[in-house]
């Protein structure tokens, strides 16, 4: 079964998206949802530096339009993508690429719901200075223990000796200062304590948009942030990312059941990198692509072509088949 995969925030380079204007309809692609949602998604993902695109309501959109750009190299057509793809999931921000991906919301309204989402969270992150570090190695137990001692919480469990902390300056200052027993910490490069009680306000701000969005059902397996359950309802789905602003990513949870239904092979769209690097180390002999430019584009297909000659059961997945 091959699984496509979208990344969060952090991916995102200066100058990341230079190399894909080059493909066919890529440009004016962007530039058309550049200018239904009020942010140029071109300038941003050639020519701005890195702080201007950690700005969550920069990084954001930016990060959804570029899986997007990527995935239809990818699959042409609505139709290729479900037949050929088993499951599809995003970590964080990746869930609304994922949705788009899998026709839960069209591109132009997940981009609309991602521009949203962005600047909310932007504000509600003004509000208390806040921030994330990755907390490498050491027990997951233990690991969760200490940050909750601190008044941390563990945003992203995302498997792999890998624990995203969130939370206060003062409380990550803590944690830097205080190291969970054989773990590192790393600062992250993002502008907010995402995934936690500090993104309250931007849940509120997402729930007024969802009435007016058009939603369909999924036309393969979704697995959900939330709990790593697959969601065949499409309003169920928009839902979840909705109130997943404020709550912890299980990304951990995704891997679990990706290997429970059978993955053989996992794509990861643009920005990509992050994501086939967890899944190397918590999915052993799951070939993976990751879509870091579009020389990487060769290899994708090579890969799509190789698992529906191998694996042409699972061309049309049934989404309301059980995670087991």
């Amino acid at each position: 079964m091959l699984v496509l995969v979208a990344p969060g925030q952090g991916a995102q380079t200066p100058g990341f998206l230079t190399p894909w204007l080059d493909l066919p309809g890529a440009t004016e692609r962007l530039a058309e949802w550049s200018d239904a949602i009020g942010l140029d998604l071109v300038h941003y993902g050639t020519k701005a530096d890195a702080d201007e695109i950690r700005d969550t309501a920069v990084a954001q959109p930016l990060l959804v339009a570029a899986g997007l750009v990527s995935a239809r190299q990818l699959f042409g057509t609505e139709e290729e993508f479900a037949r050929r793809v088993g499951a599809t999931a995003g970590h964080s921000v990746g869930e609304i690429t994922a949705a788009a991906a899998s026709g839960v919301l069209t591109p132009e309204a997940a981009m609309m719901l991602v521009r949203r989402r962005g600047q909310a969270m932007a504000d509600a992150a003004a509000v208390t200075e806040t921030g994330m570090s990755a907390v490498l190695g050491g027990d997951p137990d233990t690991v969760v223990a200490h940050l909750e001692k601190l008044g941390l919480t563990p945003a992203n469990m995302n498997g792999a000796g890998q624990i995203v902390a969130a939370g206060t300056a003062g409380q990550l200052a803590a944690l830097a200062a205080e190291k969970p027993e054989k773990a590192r910490v790393i600062p992250l490069k993002v502008a907010g304590a995402f995934h936690t009680a500090h993104m309250a306000p931007a849940v509120d701000a997402l729930a007024a948009l969802v009435p007016g969005l058009t939603v369909a059902d999924p036309r393969t397996r979704y697995v959900s942030n939330r709990d790593g359950e697959v969601v065949a309802d499409g309003s169920e789905v928009v839902q979840r990312l909705v109130a997943q602003v404020s709550n912890p990513v299980r990304w951990d949870l995704c891997m679990q059941t990706f290997q429970k239904l059978g993955v053989s092979a996992l794509i990861e769209v643009s920005p990509a990198g992050t994501l086939t690097g967890l899944a190397k180390r918590a999915l052993p002999g799951v070939k993976t692509v990751a879509l870091k430019t579009p020389d990487d584009l060769e290899a994708g297909r090579a890969l799509v072509a190789e698992f529906t000659a191998e694996a042409g059961s699972h061309a049309a997945p049934d989404a309301d088949a059980p995670a087991e």
